[in-house]
């Protein structure tokens, strides 16, 4: 493409992060495509040195988030690295989480059009790099969740924000199943703004790197967007904000099991076999989040409830069943959700050891997420 430029420390084609500058695009290609651009800690260093001198950079106008591979802009975060910080009880974990969650707020306020290509698989760390962003286009392969209760853990990188304030009580089930969503759900639940074919892409590309101002990159996106296909969230709303506005884990499980839908029925053995402590967790986080104002309020809170996670058995089974040994079949502990006390979920929102994550409050225009609107 004309006038395009690599940025020193991206160039190599094994570069996790390719950086590059194309006209008046910036481009972060995430590049571990077997790993369905799995985030480790390098990479998130990379994206926010890039972030940082792009917007000093008068030659970007618009900076532009993909991914390598045509399976999913972002699998999550490094969850086998996870999981041996946890086993070995060191601070790698915390360590990464803390410079993640400053790269997400870093995005939601980011004074330049943030542009994210959803494409494929985009769960957990992978939702946090681009759901905060200003401009988020998904497409017909688009697979957009927080599946964290499936590995012990709670949602993080500001997802509790998103699906808190997601239309009544979708978020809830979203966090608690852990379930995926396409591309008009993920409109629909405050994830998403544009459906754009995945063929499109590459043009939407070209129009990016012409577009100068913020109302450019508009007409660029709006010439390409589409209406998504129909998604379901929306018509299942009676049942859905009828059982999880229920107060405790258990009795949400209960309302869905008496309720009669058969979707109702299929999202209680859902979570039942999620892990109990991550489900009570997550619960009280997204209630939590709903009375905090900002994002960086909300990603405090997280910290505190991921590095807590670190001493819960349930993580560490959580990734060995569905990562490691891929068995399917972890031994929570506690093994049922009436086991799981209000004290034990409470100390999940103690102070972190090593303090706050220090997010300062946002400093003048630029992105959503800090704001508590879109």
């Amino acid at each position: 493409m004309a006038g395009e430029e690599t940025l020193a420390g991206g160039s190599a084609p094994d570069a996790t992060v390719l950086l590059r500058v194309e006209g008046a695009l910036a481009r972060a290609t995430l590049n571990r495509p077997r790993a369905i651009n799995a985030l480790d800690h390098d990479m998130v260093r990379a994206l926010a040195t890039a972030l940082t001198a792009w917007e000093k950079d008068e030659r970007v106008a618009v900076v532009l988030l993909d991914g390598a591979g045509e399976r999913g802009l972002c699998a999550g975060g490094d969850i086998r690295a996870i999981r041996s910080s946890a086993v070995n009880g060191d601070r790698r974990a915390a360590d990464f989480w803390r410079d993640e969650y400053h790269l997400n707020a870093q995005i939601a306020r980011y004074p330049k059009p943030y542009v994210a290509f959803m494409d494929g698989v985009v769960m957990g760390g992978g939702v946090g790099l681009s759901a905060h962003g200003a401009v988020r286009v998904v497409t017909e392969r688009s697979e957009v969740g927080m599946p964290e209760t499936t590995i012990g853990f709670v949602p993080d990188v500001g997802g509790t924000y998103l699906l808190s304030r997601a239309p009544g009580e979708t978020g809830t089930h979203l966090a608690l199943t852990g379930s995926p969503v396409g591309a008009a759900d993920a409109v629909y639940t405050g994830m998403a703004d544009h459906y754009v074919p995945a063929e499109r892409l590459p043009d939407l590309v070209s129009a990016l790197s012409e577009a100068g101002t913020e109302a450019d990159v508009a007409e660029a996106v709006g010439r390409f967007a589409e209406i998504a296909p129909a998604g379901s969230l929306g018509s299942q709303r009676q049942w859905i904000d009828s059982c999880y506005s229920a107060d405790t884990a258990e009795e949400i499980v209960a309302r869905l099991r008496g309720h009669g839908a058969p979707e109702a029925a299929k999202a209680a053995d859902t979570i039942e076999a999620k892990s109990p402590t991550a489900v009570k967790t997550t619960l009280a986080a997204l209630r939590r989040a709903r009375g905090l104002a900002t994002l960086e309020e909300v990603l405090e809170q997280e910290y505190r409830v991921s590095t807590a996670a670190l001493n819960w058995p349930d993580l560490a089974e959580g990734i060995r069943a569905q990562v490691i040994d891929k068995d399917r079949d972890p031994k929570w502990a506690p093994a049922v959700l009436s086991e799981v006390g209000d004290a034990d979920v409470a100390r999940a929102f103690e102070p972190a050891p090593g303090g706050p994550v220090g997010l300062a409050e946002p400093a003048g225009p630029g992105g959503t997420g800090s704001g508590g609107s879109r």
